[in-house]
């Protein structure tokens, strides 16, 4: 490393400029940052690669300090590339300004940043300086990727995606809220319908307690047709008011009755924010083409779901990218006799397009001879706990399919699976 002591941080605003220009004179710079909140630190790297100063701001009230710190170091130098670990959403509004004005920014693994620590300097200490360092030098020996800004589509989709996740997670919450108070004060009630169903929701918010249920036994059962109507049946709804009366659940207390009805409320109000939430991300995926396509295979929500957590199939090189991207490719943990070798998938990219997926999956088990009879043989053979790898190696065997789909192809089940070691007949 020389004498520069390369991880001592100097403040962009009191750093050398004028120096590390004449030393950066018609050469190739890297720029490596750390990202953080707050306290971000970069360094100056050659192709040596040798440190040739490491700086560091205040974001984001310095940050435009910086920025100009690179465009003087860009009119000196062959040319300016940045390279970032994509930590969260701190370093985005820095990208952003790169972008601006003109710098090309690569992205950096942050698990290959850490598992490089010691291989740098022989260390296996992990700071700012020497981290931004990992960044640089990692870039300058071809272990980057342009990292381009999302175009407005993407950004689109993206945030309705997260809106969906938003309200489905508020609504899961309050549905388990919802259990664990009925349970205590009324738990007859979810015996005769789901905690998801509008009529419990309506009457929980409205009444709160069982007991406010059979005090105005009338006007519970109007609103409970009144929601439910013909698809209610009215001996259900006089079983409901029964039950209120003669419930073996603790009574409630005033607070306890306002605290079911908020969050019966608050339910209710999660479903619609949810469904409009979805209806807006399979608008704005139909646009993308695709999801016609994949939708008479796993529907037109889980279609538009997973476009707008991984992107356009079509966009990818091959299908093993697409499992990627949607995080059920699998990870590998063996070493000599441990053995554990495809267990786990990485998770990575949108839990609610592998929630969609999974359910899709489940469906598929259902309603197509050919993945039922799979799946049977496969659980039969590993045995009943590990049914839920079977339907997670479905999942990753349908994503492949759908990348085909998604191009126009045909779904076939007998494609992804040997028919005749199912002993059932190949089509055609």
């Amino acid at each position: 490393m020389g004498k520069r002591k390369p991880y001592r941080i100097q403040r962009v605003n009191q750093a050398d400029v004028q120096g590390l220009c004449e030393d950066v004179r018609e050469q190739r710079v890297v720029i490596g940052i750390d990202v953080a909140k707050e306290k971000m630190v970069a360094v100056v790297m050659d192709q040596g690669p040798a440190v040739l100063e490491t700086v560091g701001w205040s974001h984001p009230s310095q940050t435009s300090e910086f920025v100009a710190f690179l465009v003087a170091l860009r009119e000196r130098a062959a040319s300016v590339a940045v390279a970032m670990e994509p930590s969260g959403v701190y370093g985005d509004a820095v990208r952003w300004q790169l972008e601006k004005s003109g710098f090309e920014v690569f992205r950096v693994s942050p698990k290959r940043s850490h598992d490089s620590a010691e291989v740098y300097d022989g260390v296996p200490s992990r700071h700012d300086g020497k981290c931004a360092a990992i960044v640089a030098w990692l870039h300058v020996q071809g272990k980057s990727e342009a990292w381009p800004l999302k175009s407005e589509r993407e950004r689109t989709l993206k945030a309705a995606l997260w809106r969906l996740e938003l309200h489905a997670k508020q609504s899961r919450q309050n549905r388990g809220r919802l259990e664990a108070l009925t349970a205590r004060h009324w738990p007859e009630v979810t015996e005769l319908l789901d905690l998801d169903t509008a009529t419990l929701l309506e009457l929980l918010g409205e009444f709160g307690s069982p007991a406010a249920v059979a005090a105005a036994a009338v006007r519970a059962k109007a609103l409970m047709q009144r929601v439910g109507g013909s698809k209610l049946d009215p001996g259900k709804v006089d079983a409901i008011v029964d039950s209120a009366r003669r419930t073996m659940g603790v009574p409630a207390i005033a607070e306890e009755v306002e605290l079911i009805r908020a969050v019966a409320r608050e339910a209710r109000r999660n479903e619609f924010e949810e469904r409009a939430a979805r209806r807006r991300v399979e608008d704005l995926a139909e646009a993308e083409g695709s999801t016609a396509e994949m939708q008479a295979v796993v529907g037109k929500t889980t279609a538009a779901v997973v476009v707008a957590g991984a992107g356009d199939p079509r966009s990818f090189d091959s299908p093993q990218a697409l499992v990627k991207a949607l995080g059920l490719n699998l990870r590998e943990n063996s070493s000599g006799k441990k053995q554990n070798r495809g267990v786990h998938i990485t998770k990575r990219g949108s839990g609610t397009a592998r929630m969609h997926l999974y359910m899709a999956a489940l469906r598929l088990i259902q309603s197509n001879a050919i993945v039922k009879a799979w799946y049977a043989k496969k659980v039969a053979r590993d045995g009943d706990r590990t049914k839920i790898n079977a339907v997670v190696a479905l999942m990753r065997k349908l994503v492949l399919a759908l990348w085909h789909v998604a191009r126009g192809a045909t779904f076939d089940a007998a494609r992804l699976f040997d028919a005749r070691r199912l002993d059932l007949p190949v089509p055609g």
